[in-house]
């Protein structure tokens, strides 16, 4: 696992890369009548470090404010803020079900 080089901010924004090889998932599902696709790219101990999130019609608005989320995710995941941590703050509707595609992914992995 390979650390970034310390930060004049001290240890708070310090990013735990991946390794160049690690194992993923490939999730599909809806939300809201529309089709994503989601992969999951996993630490060796198994934490979820990365988030990839495509809608189906690829560099629509939606494909690209859902691939920028995720990558949002990814990086606050690589900074130590848990997955269920980033669920918790997601919006959701009144019935607690995800209120976008990105909580909608999140709810995937957890």
């Amino acid at each position: 696992m390979e650390i970034e080089q310390p930060s004049p901010y001290g240890n708070a924004l310090r990013r735990e890369r991946l390794p160049n090889k690690r194992a993923c998932e490939t999730i599909a599902f809806e939300q809201d009548g529309s089709r994503y696709r989601l992969t999951v790219g996993f630490y060796p101990d198994g934490r979820p470090g990365e988030i990839f999130l495509n809608h189906d019609r690829g560099d629509s608005l939606l494909d690209v404010l859902t691939s920028d989320a995720a990558i949002l995710a990814s990086l606050t995941l690589q900074h130590g803020c848990t997955l269920e941590t980033i669920a918790h703050a997601l919006k959701r509707d009144a019935r607690g079900i995800a209120a976008s595609p990105i909580d909608a992914a999140v709810d995937q992995i957890t």
